[in-house]
C-alpha cells in the first residue's frame, strides 16, 4: 500500500480520491487549507473516511512556499520520506470576460493553479528521486487542451499545467517516476460556488450577449446535472485509483474522464503524441 499526498480535499473532487483511496487500503495525507477554522468541519468528517489511521488531515495553503514546505516535512517525517504518490488537485475555476479581469485576479488564479502545483511538486520531488519511484498525478481539465469564449484566463491557467506536466513527464521518466494529467469534463461540484468572476461588470457588460455566455453555459450545464445523464464525481476518483494500478511505466500522459464529450479530447491527445514524438526526434531528445 502507498503514502499518498492530496490536495484540495475539503469538498469535490478531492474528497472523494481520499475516500476512493482510503478503503482500497491507502494512507492518505489530506491537505487543505485552514483545517482548523474555516475547513474544521471537512477535516473532522474526512478523517473517518476508509478506516482508523488511514486519513491524515495536513493544513496546508498552496498558494504559500512556507505552508507547503512545513507540510510536506511533517509528511515526510511520518513516512521516513516515503512519498509514494502525489495527487495535485488543489484548483479554482474561473470564467468571464478576459478585458473584464484585472491582472491581479489573472496573477491569482495562476498562483493557485499552476504555481501551487509547482511549489507542492518541488517539496516532494526530493523524496520521490531519493528512492527512485514515485507518481504525480494534476488535475487538469477538457479545457486544458482547448480554450472556449469567456474560459480563456482559466484555460491558460491549466493549458500551463499541462505543458508542465508533459516536460516533467520526461525529465523524470529516467528517475523511476511517472507524471500523468487527469482531464476531467464537467461534473456537478462545489466548484462554481468558490470560483474566480472579474470584478469589473463594466467592461463585461460592453460585450453584450458574449458577457452572458458564463451564466448560460451554467444554466446548460444544470439542466444536464439534473437528468439522469448527470456525469458523476466519483468517475475521476476512479481514474486516480486506475492510475495508481496501473504498472510503473506504463501509465498514460493523459487520462481523459468525460463519457459525454471527451472524444474529441482523446483524438486530440492521440495525435498531439505522434507529432510531439517526432518534434522531440528533430531536436535530438528521442
Amino acid at each position: 500500500m502507498s503514502n499518498i499526498v492530496v490536495t484540495g480535499t475539503s469538498s469535490g473532487f478531492g474528497r472523494l480520491i481520499v475516500e476512493t483511496l482510503a478503503k482500497d487500503g491507502h494512507t492518505v495525507f489530506a491537505g487543505m487549507r485552514e483545517s482548523a477554522r474555516r475547513n474544521a468541519k471537512a477535516a473532522k468528517e474526512i478523517q473517518t473516511l476508509g478506516g482508523k489511521g488511514r486519513v491524515h488531515v495536513v493544513d496546508i495553503d498552496i498558494t504559500d512556499d512556507q505552508s507547503v514546505q512545513t507540510a510536506i516535512d511533517a509528511i515526510a517525517r511520518e513516512t521516513g520520506g516515503a512519498i509514494d504518490v502525489l495527487v495535485n488537485n488543489a484548483g479554482r475555476f474561473s470564467a468571464g470576460v478576459q478585458e473584464a479581469y484585472s491582472i491581479e485576479e489573472v496573477k491569482s488564479l495562476f498562483e493557485t493553479n499552476v504555481f501551487g502545483p509547482l511549489r507542492v511538486n518541488r517539496a516532494v520531488l526530493p523524496h520521490m528521486r531519493k528512492r527512485r519511484a514515485g507518481l504525480i498525478i494534476s488535475t487538469s481539465s477538457i479545457v486544458g487542451r482547448f480554450s472556449l469564449p469567456c474560459l480563456g484566463v482559466y484555460s491558460a491557467t491549466k493549458f500551463a499545467l499541462e505543458a508542465l506536466a508533459e516536460a516533467q513527464r520526461n525529465e523524470l521518466k529516467g528517475l523511476g517516476i511517472d507524471v500523468a494529467v487527469l482531464e476531467p469534463g464537467a461534473f456537478p461540484t462545489e466548484v462554481s460556488n468558490n470560483g474566480l468572476y472579474p470584478a469589473d461588470a463594466e467592461r463585461a457588460n460592453a460585450y453584450g450577449p458574449v458577457a452572458q455566455m458564463p451564466q448560460q453555459m451554467g444554466e446548460s450545464l444544470g439542466e444536464l446535472f439534473a437528468s439522469p445523464m448527470s456525469p458523476k464525481p466519483q468517475e475521476v476518483a476512479d481514474a486516480v485509483k486506475q492510475l495508481l494500478d496501473m504498472p510503473p511505466g506504463q501509465r498514460p500522459a493523459r487520462l481523459v474522464v468525460d463519457a459525454l464529450t471527451g472524444d474529441p479530447i482523446r483524438m486530440l491527445n492521440t495525435a498531439h503524441d505522434t507529432h510531439r514524438q517526432a518534434l522531440m526526434t528533430a531536436f535530438g531528445m528521442a
